[in-house]
């Protein structure tokens, strides 16, 4: 079997980083047909596609994009050498997380903690919404989403959803509100209440156990960002009803405090991937570890 042509692989990276064929051939001073032959030598002592053509952009491969990671690996220690002309490191590994902008970042943290401070493991972390997170899915450009709320399934999509924790949804504020002697229909009629919003499932259950305890909450407001409902219930605009985790140190610190009522409701949070025939192996780390529902609080 034939050793790998470095050439090969290095016209590639050129082309992959660059984004467009055209431009990689002027600044390399070569026709496109020459880059082309060259990449298409790498497709066949790869067996793979690393490139297909999509409304006349070149987009990566699943093959292309672990191309790609090794590629970076391999030039970039190339240029380490140059510049130091001594090893100053093991070849890295890179995993791309998408998390939804509105999710509790202490969810984050102890979700990667597995390889938070490896030397060897670089973490790509990017938010959005949940639409520009499973386009990156699909694009190959993140390799695991982190939210709460499922994607809807369809005969088109092939992604798969690890159920990550359940996290029990508490009623949550500064601890002069926290009245032990009091209910938590008491606590819900005497506060106003910063809830989530209705697109949310901890909204409907919070709705349907205000109408069992025949509460009609004051909603100080509604809110589709952890991180913000953390904020607010630190500025004592209310309780707050939200996983404890997501104002874990404030709870620590003694800032704010959880009432001692069973809510009864929980707030599921999902790590969702797609099938892909080369996974990135570092998602090993994360999944096989753990169970499948667990509580990080």
């Amino acid at each position: 079997m034939s050793d790998l042509n470095y050439n090969h692989l290095r016209y590639f990276w050129e082309v992959a980083h660059d984004g467009n064929l055209t431009r990689t051939a002027a600044r390399l001073n070569l026709s496109q047909s020459a880059v082309s032959v060259q990449i298409r030598k790498l497709e066949e002592r790869l067996g793979q596609a690393v490139f297909e053509r999509r409304n006349r952009q070149l987009h990566l491969t699943e093959a292309g994009r672990i191309a790609l990671d090794y590629a970076d690996t391999i030039f970039g220690a190339g240029q380490e050498l140059l510049a130091t002309l001594r090893q100053t490191g093991s070849a890295r590994q890179v995993l791309r997380v998408g998390a939804l902008a509105t999710l509790s970042r202490n969810f984050q943290i102890e979700f990667l903690r597995p390889l938070l401070g490896k030397p060897q493991v670089e973490l790509v972390l990017r938010s959005g919404t949940s639409i520009e997170l499973l386009q990156g899915l699909e694009t190959l450009s993140l390799d695991v989403v982190l939210t709460n709320r499922t994607p809807s399934p369809d005969a088109l999509t092939s992604f798969i959803v690890h159920p990550v924790s359940q996290q029990p949804v508490s009623v949550i504020g500064k601890p002069e509100r926290i009245d032990a002697r009091k209910t938590l229909a008491d606590l819900l009629d005497a506060n106003p209440i910063i809830v989530p919003t209705l697109e949310s499932p901890v909204r409907a259950g919070f709705d349907a156990l205000c109408a069992q305890l025949g509460v009609r909450p004051i909603l100080a407001a509604e809110v589709d960002d952890m991180a913000m409902m953390r904020l607010l219930v630190r500025e004592d605009i209310g309780l707050a009803v939200l996983p404890p985790i997501a104002v874990k140190n404030e709870l620590e610190s003694g800032l704010l405090k959880e009432a001692d009522c069973v809510v009864g409701l929980s707030e599921s949070f999902h790590a969702v991937t797609a099938k892909r025939k080369f996974p990135n192996p570092l998602l090993s780390a994360l999944f096989d570890p753990r169970p499948v529902s667990r509580a990080m609080s």
